[in-house]
């Protein structure tokens, strides 16, 4: 039987796909209840005052954080090296997962850590800014998720036990 990547990195790659996937799942629930009602520059004006409200948005912004450097620091570049692959730079890790087809596109995943920057740094000071940013923020955590989907879907086609 012949392997079709290395076995010195499947355990460091099983261990970051196996946190992503956790990630991913209390993102997805944060995601889910912020994202039940529609989200108007109002809602965005009454974080002031709702504390419940800005608690939620702590949580979508910290887990849509660490998800999105967990994807680009550890999982893609521990399934790289799984490949024979080394990527050094976040760019080069990014170019080669898109590639693969794990990202489907390099510039909306640097757009996405962006967005982060915004969602933390304009939360109370322009409204308008802010709820763009939710919104796009809104969009992009499906485009996360769809990666750990993918890398997963390749870790089974490797055969890679979890």
């Amino acid at each position: 039987m012949s392997l079709n990547y290395l076995p010195e990195h499947a355990e460091n790659a099983r261990l970051a796909l196996a946190l992503a996937k956790k990630e991913m799942a209390h993102l997805a629930y944060t995601h889910s209840t912020l994202f039940s009602k529609t989200i108007t520059l109002e809602w965005v004006k009454s974080l002031a005052e709702r504390e419940d409200l800005s608690e939620k948005i702590d949580a979508f912004v910290s887990r849509f954080g660490r998800l999105q450097d967990h994807i680009g620091e550890k999982l893609i570049p521990r399934f790289a090296a799984l490949l024979g692959e080394s990527p050094k730079s976040l760019l080069d890790v990014l170019a080669y997962a898109e590639k693969v087809g794990w990202v489907n596109s390099t510039a909306a995943f640097v757009g996405a850590r962006k967005l982060r920057n915004l969602l933390v740094h304009e939360y109370m000071t322009n409204a308008v800014l802010f709820l763009e940013s939710l919104h796009a923020a809104n969009a992009a955590t499906s485009m996360l998720m769809d990666v750990v989907d993918k890398i997963e879907q390749n870790a089974k086609t490797l055969n890679l036990k979890p």
